[in-house]
């Protein structure tokens, strides 16, 4: 069902005076006006329209990476930029763009931030019931080495989290986890976004896959084929480059045998299961996988200089965030009591993450499937999603080809949201360790209270996406860099990369340039299921730059403030991985084409 404001609302606000001297093309029109993008609306070029499209980019990055603002403060002004260029470049009346930078702002806080809230609050309560030493020690029992730890917690743990959830929670819950295990703010901070790259291909039950799927026309199935023959090969080699974050080449020459078999685990059930079994339960197998080769492993095999790495370590994090912020851990026996009591919050998430995407009755009740119909052929409103046609856009944001976008129907999900399903599990989890209902909101309000400025953040982003992607800007950049013919096989990740980077998420940089990517493919001769496939792998790398998942790690680990140190820290990264696969798609294009099904 779509909900829209009353009809005498939408009157009154069209009905608002117009801005003094501005062109008829920018008046005031919340209701009566239309936009139609244009992909060259400056000097008709094509080029030049990209370069100013590309401005409040570059107004987000240099304030964090050169100029050291604070993180609010480069979103609002690069929000600022976006709208200046859609009303003044791209002519979209000031009224369309402002609207549109308030259903963006909307989505940065639910879901987004809903669900990093709600990953927090999660964590906290089992700080505050003592129950996160019994994880502490389960994982001392696998190796009390941290740097194997801290792998494990952000490579494994976290891949099943996006498997399941996405959208900020794995950064958030096991950035908290891995800087209790005695790893600094910012090695934990790097470790927790890297981790987060191979697995976001088939994040949130291969959402990114199967939306590229409906947009092109591809089946997902194939898609997912040829992403599980680029993705694996990340995967093989991330968890070695996990170790050089999280204790430089002195934990890669110690450690690095556990990486590599954790990797591969990782990447040949990816790959399989992508391939021959099911895109939806691609990262959930890969990353039980890749936990279980590393725990088979280390039966026979221990690292060297476990205890200094300890020492090392946490006397690191002490320096930064001060002695006695954390308490030394000092392992007890464990029971199969301790055990389940430690596991029960995340194999609790994991059991109402899998009904909620896995179980088709469930599933519907939460999210609706409208293609369920009952005995007499009508279609069943399932679902508890609430669709919002966008009071004063929706229906007014035309495309190039004249007809409505689809992007300003916003959709409040309300109980499917990944947030209120890790809220559940928190009550639940409150219930069982016994805490207390006054001890359990206190702790939600405190989390709410530090994460104020990270909500205005992401809000601010996403605003800013918005507006960039409404106004024809992103589409301009993306048809742009689409131009340069056979090479663009090289360049196709890019656009991913882009475009995660600008949203956060590999889902919306799909939905930004999934076709385009198709389109460009057929016609400079190219595969466009490696396009698109292409797209997808490229956005993964993107994430860890995106300032919205900046903002969460930089809020989990407590370096509020300081998301351009982490940018710069993880700016390499990105950039080299980003490197890698567009000569992998490349190779992919011409001499490695074998590699494709």
């Amino acid at each position: 069902m779509l909900y829209s404001l009353p009809s005498q609302l939408d009157t009154l606000l069209s009905q608002l005076p117009s801005l003094p001297g501005a062109p008829a093309s920018a008046q005031m029109p919340f209701a009566d006006g239309d936009f139609t993008q244009k992909l060259d609306p400056v000097a008709n070029s094509l080029a030049a329209s990209a370069v100013v499209g590309i401005v409040p980019l570059l107004v987000v990055f240099l304030l964090l990476g050169v100029f050291k603002t604070k993180a609010y403060v480069a979103a609002l002004s690069g929000l600022a930029a976006a709208i200046l260029v859609a009303v003044l470049a791209y002519h979209m009346p000031v009224g369309l763009a402002l609207l549109a930078g308030t259903q963006g702002g909307v989505f940065g806080v639910v879901p987004i931030m809903w669900i990093v809230l709600c990953a927090i609050w999660l964590y906290q309560l089992t700080v505050t019931s003592g129950r996160f030493e019994d994880l502490r020690d389960v994982f001392d029992s696998i190796s009390d080495d941290p740097r194997i730890q801290a792998l494990l917690i952000a490579f494994c743990f976290g891949g099943l989290l996006e498997a399941l959830a996405g959208f900020g929670a794995p950064v958030a819950i096991t950035a908290t986890m891995i800087i209790a295990l005695g790893v600094a703010p910012l090695r934990t901070a790097g470790t927790v976004l890297l981790a987060n790259t191979a697995p976001v291909a088939f994040g949130a039950i291969a959402i990114p896959i199967t939306t590229a799927g409906a947009l092109t026309g591809i089946p997902a199935a194939q898609i997912g084929a040829v992403t599980g023959r680029q993705a694996p090969i990340l995967a093989l080699f991330v968890p070695l480059l996990l170790l050089l974050i999280v204790d430089g080449r002195r934990g890669l020459r110690e450690v690095w045998p556990v990486a590599l078999v954790t990797g591969l685990g990782f990447a040949l059930a990816q790959f399989v299961t992508s391939n021959y079994i099911s895109v939806e339960l691609t990262d959930i197998v890969a990353s039980l996988a890749g936990l279980a080769g590393a725990v088979i492993f280390l039966r026979f095999w221990q690292p060297v200089g476990s205890a200094e790495a300890r020492d090392r370590l946490a006397a690191e994090r002490d320096a930064q965030m001060g002695a006695g912020t954390f308490t030394a851990h000092v392992p007890r026996p464990l029971t199969a009591h301790r055990v389940w009591m430690g596991l029960f919050p995340y194999l609790l998430v994991v059991a109402v993450f899998s009904a909620s995407k896995l179980v088709t009755p469930i599933k519907n009740f939460l999210v609706g499937n409208p293609a369920v119909k009952n005995a007499a052929g009508a279609q069943i409103d399932f679902g508890t999603d609430v669709k919002i046609a966008w009071p004063g856009l929706d229906g007014h944001v035309l495309g190039a080809n004249g007809k409505p976008v689809g992007a300003t129907v916003y959709t409040l999900p309300w109980l499917s949201s990944p947030g209120t399903l890790l809220l559940i599990c928190g009550i639940i989890v409150a219930l069982v360790y016994r805490v207390s209902a006054s001890t359990a909101a206190k702790d939600f309000l405190d989390t709410v209270r530090k994460l104020k400025t990270a909500i205005l953040t992401v809000a601010s982003v996403l605003a800013l996406a918005y507006v960039m992607n409404l106004s024809g800007q992103t589409i301009t950049i993306g048809t742009w860099v689409a131009g340069t013919g056979a090479f663009f096989a090289f360049l196709s990740p890019v656009l991913g990369w882009f475009g995660t980077a600008v949203t956060g998420s590999d889902t919306s940089a799909n939905a930004l340039f999934a076709k385009l990517q198709a389109t460009a493919g057929a016609k400079a001769g190219i595969d466009p299921t490696l396009l698109v496939s292409a797209n997808t792998t490229g956005g993964v790398v993107g994430k860890m730059v995106s300032p919205q998942n900046l903002t969460i790690a930089a809020s989990s680990v407590k370096l509020d403030g300081k998301e351009s140190v982490i940018l710069r820290t993880m700016l390499p990264w990105s950039l080299g991985l980003l490197l890698f696969l567009c000569v992998l798609v490349y190779l992919q294009s011409t001499v490695l084409s074998w590699m494709l099904p």
